[in-house]
């Protein structure tokens, strides 16, 4: 595709293509004419890094490839120091979170996640069972890291490791509980839990905190003996107080992927989630109470009570996951189990008593209630210009979904806190669209919407999956002539998935975590990758890199 094809399709005017023709489009610090001033989610109202580039052609190497006129500074990799303390940046960093400090776009504080450990943390896992040593390490470099980050003189970010807010937050930190299911017996009468790990995505509140998403805990759990109702759950921390950190059980539990939060008409706040594996459901959860910008962080409270609903696409309609709606079900003399459900009746009505057996047991609760199993919905996110829902379902091999695809909910009024909507597929993954198996998303000012993808390590560069080569970084216009067309931003190095974009509210700056490069190898002398590529480095390390323009010459 040419640069001009490619301009039109942003629907940007004859100034802008001048610009970007004379290579200047991302550097010059003035958005296009035809750009939007609408205001983000999260305050994004320029066109920067998301602005002008060449696509990229998809690439094999062990680089992170990136269109000319782009450079990227890694900010921090596994088992970096982050601190006085002499914390270590966990791995499988995910989701990432830029909280700026004084309104600062070059000073923050950034959050990332750790989604799970492998072979350079642990070294090699005999016979499938980790030593002592191996379990603790394995708790450690999970969770989530808080760092405090900057942009120097010369345009490079870089870390502060004397920073006061710069912490871990793993396996061994203990939250409180919140919501139905605290104190519950599905808990085993706990208040309070020890520990985060297999954190995904995230969302970041409308209260200045984020919320970070447990996905795949269950080894994690069992492995290190930890009661498996107490993970699975989406926790809230606030980057500038370490004392605050909470799992709201109201939220439901379920293989987490990320949150999207959002104000319905009359003021409840929604939160939509996506349950991360083959033939699960969509979620979305509505406040009792209003949320008051003036209450600032109390407004927290919201996510203790409300209602969770799952969607049913084939009536578009949100139906309620509540004790009331399984007993009613489960009550019918006709009952038959739906697709996905096992047991008896006899022991699902013994299973589910109570609201915290519902939220504890989410996944099941929601199919009885008639949720539609869909094909791993991971990222949602709400665009911030039309309270449209977009959702990323990433494949599903099992019904022949290899590629997967966006779907688009359009809720009834344009109210998120609507109790029917409509939807469409917006992109499907495939050879027509040059990307796979679309995994985590951003929204950038002019409504772009930006999506990594999540092609399995052990299929890269294989069968229906070579044209695409290793994982990338996309953009796809959402409105005008390019609606749906797929461009190619970044490509990740080998084994590895771009994950957690976040934009700086200048938009100069898009922060990228690298994940699990080198995740094939073996053998510790012989990795498959390499990356940072460090020098006198023997080993991958994930990481979080800061994405932005530059000159050349």
């Amino acid at each position: 595709m040419d640069r001009k094809t490619f301009l039109s399709f942003l629907g940007t005017g004859a100034a802008a293509l001048a610009a970007a023709s004379a290579g200047l489009g991302a550097l010059d610090g003035k958005a296009s004419a035809m750009s939007s001033t609408a205001d983000h989610l999260f305050g994004f109202k320029t066109n920067k890094v998301s602005g002008y580039f060449d696509p990229i052609q998809p690439s094999k190497e062990d680089k992170l490839v990136l269109p000319k006129n782009f450079k990227y500074d890694v900010v921090a990799a596994f088992d970096d120091v982050i601190n006085k303390a002499g914390e270590k940046f966990g791995q499988g960093a995910d989701y990432n979170a830029y909280f700026p400090i004084k309104g600062s776009n070059t000073h923050g504080l950034l959050v990332t996640n750790h989604e799970y450990t492998n072979i350079f943390s642990l070294g090699t896992v005999v016979d499938g069972k980790m030593t002592a040593d191996q379990i603790q390490k394995d708790l450690y470099y999970q969770g989530m890291s808080v760092i405090e980050v900057y942009r120097d003189e010369d345009g490079a970010w870089k870390m502060d490791t004397s920073s006061k807010y710069a912490r871990r937050i793993n396996g061994m930190t203990k939250f409180d509980f919140t919501g139905p299911a605290k104190g519950s017996t599905a808990l085993g009468n706990a208040t309070t839990a020890i520990g985060t790990f297999a954190n995904c995505s995230g969302g970041v509140t409308l209260w200045n905190t984020v919320l970070s998403c447990e996905e795949n805990y269950a080894d994690t759990a069992a492995t290190a003996k930890l009661p498996d109702t107490h993970y699975g759950w989406v926790v809230e921390v606030d980057p500038f107080d370490q004392s605050y950190l909470k799992k709201h059980t109201a939220l439901g539990r379920f293989n987490h992927e990320n949150t999207a939060m959002g104000i319905a008409a009359d003021g409840r706040v929604v939160v939509y989630m996506g349950d991360d594996k083959k033939d699960a459901c969509v979620y979305k959860f509505v406040s009792k109470g209003r949320y008051d910008k003036l209450k600032g962080r109390s407004n927290s409270a919201l996510l203790e009570e409300g209602t969770l609903y799952v969607a049913n696409l084939k009536s578009g309609k949100w139906l309620p996951v509540t004790i009331e709606g399984v007993k009613k079900v489960l009550s019918n003399e006709k009952y038959k189990n739906p697709y996905g459900i096992s047991g008896t009746k006899e022991d699902l009505l013994k299973k589910f008593q109570s609201q915290a057996d519902v939220v504890t047991f989410c996944h099941e609760a929601a199919l009885l209630v008639g949720g539609t199993p869909t094909d791993r919905p991971e990222d949602i996110e709400i665009s911030p210009f039309d309270n449209t829902v977009f959702i990323c379902h990433t494949n599903n091999d099992i019904h022949g979904n290899i590629h997967g695809h966006i779907t688009r909910i359009f809720e009834a009024g344009n109210d998120l806190g609507s109790v029917e909507f409509d939807f469409e597929i917006f992109a499907a993954g495939g050879r027509q669209s040059g990307f796979s198996s679309p995994d985590n998303l951003a929204f950038d000012s002019n409504g772009n919407l930006w999506v990594v993808t999540d092609i399995s390590t052990s299929s890269h560069n294989k069968g229906v999956y070579k044209s695409f080569m290793n994982n990338g970084l996309f953009v796809i216009p959402t409105s005008g002539a390019g609606k749906g067309t797929a461009l190619q931003f970044a490509s990740g190095p080998v084994d590895a998935e771009l994950t957690g974009p976040f934009f700086t509210p200048d938009e100069q700056t898009l922060f990228l975590s690298v994940q699990h490069p080198g995740e094939m190898t073996t053998d510790l002398n012989n990795p498959t990758s390499t990356w940072p590529h460090r020098f006198g480095d023997k080993i991958a390390r994930c990481g979080v890199v800061a994405i932005s323009g530059f000159k050349l010459g």
